[in-house]
């Protein structure tokens, strides 16, 4: 499979091969949807906790006697029914983690490349690097590129002026090749790979 590549000026730089196994599958979007959600519950940090009637500081002491008041037996003012006391089956803290197999991940992560190859969504540049840091320079030729809303993926090492001048940049998201993953990929219109990236994902999946 052949894409066309570019330089960040739009002009043409030649032609890539890319593999068919990274590139070219036919998109499925049950894999692509197991890896978001595994993504997106790792992600949440399970903190949210509500006391119970075991954490809550007040007397234990029976409220009033048991019988001769004309009331409802009662026994401690801890429990959930009285204001002031625990809640009853709230939330605790815990991990939302799930497990995914490893395969299951690099193949979801294959298929939203694949994805955004067959959607003509992929740009492949031959190189990010910026003379000097200057966001104004860097926003015209993503302008150029017809770039509004993008995920930028360089090589292992991110060119420091280039990483600077589009940080500065609304909905344009920029990541070292190790960061890659489908949740970032899937959340932008578009995916920008540098030649660097393209080797190092071909590398990663032989």
């Amino acid at each position: 499979m052949e894409i066309k590549v570019t330089t960040l000026a739009g002009k043409a730089a030649g032609s890539l091969t890319v593999s068919d196994e990274v590139f070219g599958l036919e998109p499925r979007a049950d894999l692509i949807q197991r890896v978001v959600l595994w993504q997106q519950a790792k992600k949440q940090q399970g903190t949210h906790q509500s006391k119970g009637r075991a954490d809550i500081s007040r007397t234990g002491a029976k409220m009033f006697k048991q019988k001769g008041t004309g009331r409802a037996r009662h026994s401690s003012a801890r429990a959930p029914q009285f204001r002031g006391g625990g809640k009853a089956h709230g939330p605790v803290a815990r991990s939302h983690e799930t497990d995914l197999p490893k395969k299951v991940r690099a193949l979801g992560l294959r298929h939203a490349l694949s994805a955004k190859a067959k959607s003509s969504d992929l740009i492949i540049v031959d190189d990010l690097t910026a003379a000097d840091a200057k966001t104004k320079a860097l926003l015209a030729q993503f302008a150029g590129l017809g770039l509004e809303n993008a995920l930028v993926i360089g090589g292992a090492e991110l060119d420091s002026n280039f990483k600077n001048a589009a940080s500065n940049i609304p909905q344009i998201d920029v990541l070292p090749v190790q960061g890659i993953n489908v949740y970032d990929i899937l959340r932008r219109n578009k995916l920008v790979l540098s030649k660097a990236a393209v080797e190092a994902l071909e590398e990663r999946f032989k």
